[in-house]
């Protein structure tokens, strides 16, 4: 139950992978029949992940993962456009990711404008506007919220962005394959895609770039990718993205209400029998699997280990922060105090995951919270 961290690659994956591996193994690059086996692999690939988003087939280049996407759609974009302006706008419940990215650019003259969310966890649309100056060169603002699951006003800030002619770019590594996401609908000029959160293989993702946006590539090289990502092509892990992306499509309608369903259920129930707990995060904009919970008087490691003893894999947070003692920085975002912060747990359902899987993980739930508590020096 900890799917936001990374999912389990789909059996239909592990064998096209297999088949790349074994079969079209060449060098996307070369000009014999080998490499231009693999090329075609490699193109047909791309097809079917802008298919999922409803890209054009060249607007979408691989790259190593969402992180790696997220750098280039940051820096590429500032690096490129830093002689209109130096200010970028993003949110204080972004992934590190970008966070990390545009300190990086602070230190190199940027000024970065976080802007703050509701106790929901949504960024007003009114404070963006009021954050756009004559210098801003990006937008960047989650599809949704990695630990809370809170689905942004993306398509709105997106139009705002456009009519004033600057790029806007979405982390959507938790929302591609989970939730409908169309770059067009979403008016996106950028969009960042991670392959290991929706069954396929670590290690490989993709950027959607619209046609008229300006880059600088962020490595130089061998000119891969149309010269934006220079680097010899993961063919076998482009092939295990491209089908997890095609079971994505097929599957995402009827696993939205099934997941929402279970999702919904596993809440009510511990609402209801567990006292002093919360759900952070919108209660319906939200994303179907995701379901933040907190727990007065209770450490949501400790109660993360009691599960994980009774074969419940959670998390307390994002996986990237996880090790981490500092309360995280979308709960105290979302007006959390370090104390309530630190007694959350995040569940993020899946694929394999059945009603019975969310009963048995209220009851352990309940439990795990009453033992905790009775030995809690705060409790009286």
């Amino acid at each position: 139950m900890d799917h936001a961290s990374t999912t389990p690659m789909a059996d239909e994956v592990v064998e096209a992978m297999h088949t790349c591996f074994t079969q079209t193994y060449g060098n996307a690059s070369s000009l014999h029949s080998i490499g231009r086996e693999a090329k075609t692999v490699l193109e047909e690939s791309r097809a079917r992940v802008a298919e999922l988003i409803g890209a054009e087939v060249d607007e979408v280049y691989f790259t190593s993962g969402g992180t790696e996407s997220d750098n280039m759609a940051v820096k590429g974009v500032a690096m490129r456009n830093r002689d209109r302006g130096r200010h970028i706008i993003t949110t204080a419940i972004e992934h590190p990711a970008i966070l990390e990215p545009c300190r990086y650019l602070e230190s190199r003259g940027f000024e970065v404008t976080c802007l703050p969310v509701t106790r929901e966890g949504i960024v007003r649309i009114e404070d963006l506007e009021s954050a756009i100056r004559k210098d801003t060169i990006l937008i960047s603002m989650m599809h949704a919220n990695n630990e809370i699951g809170t689905i942004q006003p993306v398509a709105e800030a997106g139009k705002i962005a456009r009519d004033r002619d600057i790029p806007f770019h979405t982390d959507a590594v938790q929302t591609v394959g989970k939730i409908p996401a169309d770059v067009n609908d979403l008016n996106v000029d950028l969009l960042s895609i991670s392959s290991h959160k929706l069954y396929g293989p670590k290690g490989v993702g993709a950027i959607y770039i619209r046609k008229s946006t300006e880059i600088e590539p962020i490595t130089q090289g061998g000119g891969h990718e149309q010269g934006l990502r220079s680097g010899t092509e993961n063919v076998p892990g482009i092939v295990g993205l491209a089908k997890a992306a095609e079971l994505a499509q097929a599957e995402m309608p009827k696993e939205m209400v099934r997941l929402t369903a279970m999702r919904d259920r596993l809440a009510k129930t511990v609402l209801e029998e567990v006292e002093d707990a919360w759900i952070n995060g919108h209660p319906m904009k939200r994303l179907p699997n995701n379901l933040n919970l907190g727990f007065l008087h209770v450490e949501g490691e400790a109660l993360m280990l009691h599960l994980d003893a009774r074969g419940i894999a959670a998390s307390t947070g994002s996986a990237c922060s996880s090790r981490k003692t500092m309360a995280s920085h979308v709960l105290t975002a979302i007006g959390l105090k370090p104390e309530e912060a630190h007694g959350s747990l995040r569940i993020t359902l899946g694929r394999d995951n059945t009603t019975e899987d969310t009963e048995r993980a209220a009851e352990v739930i309940r439990e795990s919270a009453e033992k905790l508590r009775a030995i809690s020096p705060f409790r009286r």
